[in-house]
This record gives structure tokens, sequence and C-alpha cells, in this order.
């Protein structure tokens, strides 16, 4: 039997989960990141680092819209990380690769709304760490 090892995803964006959006995208911008105009409203807002990285912000109702449960966690707790793969298909892979090795989950993988193959899996610690690729035929 061949075993056919899949890529090695690449570390993408940071998200933080916000209970007011426009007091998070104010503090962020006092710490120089660009957000675009008007990101105060967004219930999504993100800005690429230099080097690629991408930093988002979202709202606990954006979250609440995809995992209805989500409930806050205790102050310092809001970062997710998240790293894309090389395809659909490598979601799943990394997901039953991680969750095998002894990860736990919090969101198996599923095509979700906003067009990516989307799961979560937690850190030793038990940070949300999600694994995203663009779903097919997507612009």
């Amino acid at each position: 039997m061949t075993t056919h090892s899949s890529p090695t995803p690449r570390f993408d964006m940071i998200g933080i989960v916000v209970s007011d959006m426009a007091a998070s995208v104010a503090f962020y911008r006092r710490l120089g990141l660009d957000f675009a105009e008007g990101a105060e409203q967004e219930p999504h807002v993100e800005v690429t680092l230099p080097g690629g990285l991408r930093f988002a912000l979202d709202t606990e109702a954006t979250v609440r819209s995809f995992m209805p449960g989500w409930q806050p966690p205790a102050p310092g707790g809001r970062v997710g990380l998240a790293f894309l793969c090389a395809d659909a298909a490598d979601v799943d892979a990394q997901y039953q690769a991680l969750t095998a090795a002894g990860a736990g989950t919090e969101l198996k993988p599923f095509d979700a709304f906003w067009g990516q193959r989307y799961a979560t899996v937690l850190d030793p610690d038990g940070n949300g760490v999600d694994l995203f690729a663009p779903l097919g035929g997507q612009d």
C-alpha cells in the first residue's frame, strides 16, 4: 500500500472573536493595523500583514452564524489560528491525521457558506485551530 502524504498546511491567518467590533478595530488601528474605512460596522474584517499573514476580527454573532452554541471564553481566550490547506480534500486529510494523533475536535469538516471547506481541531491547550481551503469553482 502506498501512502500519500499531504502537503504541509501553511499558517495563513490569526483570528480573534470580538464582542465590540468598533472598539477592537480602533484598538488594533492604534497598533498600526490598516483596516479599511467602515470596518467598524462589518461582521468580519481582515488585514494582510507584512509577509502575507492575515489578521482578522469576527463578531460573536458571525461565529454563532455557523456555530450556534458558541459562547465567549474567559478573557484572553479569544484567539484562533487558521491554516490554509492545499485544497478541500486536504482539509479532510489534515483533520483526520490530527485527530488520529490525538487532537481534540470542535468542528468536523464541512462546506461552509462562505466558499471554503472548513474544520476546527483543538491544540493541546484547547485552542481552536482552523483548517480551510477554497471550495472548487469558487472565485
